[in-house]
């Protein structure tokens, strides 16, 4: 062998340990460089729900707090089973039971609703020409630019017995009485919709953006009608903004506050209510705290459904 070749050869061998070496600097600085912001993260977001989580398992101060170091079950027990004070028989915790189901079946209704009314919205702004498209997602964006609180006494104002909505069926002569429909979970349910209708509308829209409208012209030339255009070729393709949508409106839904605390009033509540109610009024930290961490393990269930949806989805198209 030339001795001109060893250092070649050499290079050549050491090649693979030298390109390990570079991408184990290369992880190791992405590390250093991300460690500011995952402490943050840890410390913002992760850290309160190990703190809850660490309440839901201690036992419940005299006068509201904990008591450190004590164990207990009683929050986990107290959020689907009650104890009878004067015999201590067990029986569901039906209050509890009513909110949870309650919570659960105005958020399923509210996304709904919702896809049900964003669907066509979307499918009109998708198929505007180009320069009307920013007006009609403006228009949508709008209410973002709104507090919360405001939309929701704005609907009050809609919907209570003196509203505008009572008031226009009265002099058109179609009721008599005002419609009772404030502190109802059909207020609750307008209040959401209302509220998280533009939630819908955006990830629709971004899927019927990208949808090719020559697939539609392709369905009509082969003798589809509407419903089967719709059924078969618009719906599959825009199915991952459907359920991106659907998930964007559902958890807040599930977790709602301030809009059922106004529109339903005190005696029509959600989990946000109950939750609130324990950590205030109730003071009983741990079933609050229990309460909270089984609120976020249906958000969870919730967002794995998404995930595995989107994979799913994802792979089918490539």
């Amino acid at each position: 062998m030339e001795p001109s070749a060893i250092p070649a050869l050499e290079a050549a061998v050491d090649a693979p340990r030298v390109a390990e070496h570079a991408a184990r600097r290369d992880l190791t600085g992405r590390w250093l460089l991300s460690a500011p912001a995952m402490i943050i993260i840890f410390f913002a977001a992760i850290g309160p729900l190990f703190v809850m989580l660490a309440y839901s398992f201690m036992a419940k101060g005299d006068y509201g707090d904990v008591k450190l170091g004590e164990f207990s079950l009683d929050g986990w027990f107290s959020v689907f089973l009650q104890r009878d004070i004067f015999d201590d028989t067990v029986t569901l915790a039906d209050a509890h039971l009513s909110i949870f189901w309650r919570s659960l079946k105005l958020s399923l209704v509210t996304t709904l609703v919702t896809l049900i009314l964003g669907f066509p919205t979307a499918y009109f702004i998708a198929t505007r020409p180009l320069r009307s498209r920013d007006v009609w997602l403006f228009l949508i964006t709008i209410p973002f630019w709104t507090n919360l609180l405001i939309r929701t006494f704005a609907m009050q104002q809609v919907i209570r017995n003196e509203g505008i909505l009572n008031s226009l069926l009265i002099a058109t002569g179609i009721i008599d009485q005002p419609l009772q429909i404030m502190f109802t979970d059909t207020a609750i349910l307008l209040g959401m919709v209302y509220v998280y209708l533009p939630l819908m509308v955006l990830p629709l829209y971004a899927s019927m953006e990208k949808l090719d409208f020559r697939l539609v012209e392709a369905g009509y030339d082969l003798y589809a009608g509407r419903l089967g255009v719709l059924r078969r070729i618009i719906i599959p393709l825009v199915r991952p903004g459907i359920v991106a949508g659907s998930i964007l409106v559902f958890i807040p839904s599930l977790g709602a506050y301030v809009i059922p605390r106004v529109l339903g009033g005190g005696k029509t509540m959600m989990l946000g209510n109950l939750i609130e109610l324990q950590f205030g009024g109730g003071r009983n930290w741990p079933l609050g705290a229990a309460i909270s961490i089984t609120l976020m393990i249906l958000v969870m269930v919730a967002l794995l459904f998404y995930v595995r949806n989107a994979s799913r989805l994802g792979a089918q198209h490539g």
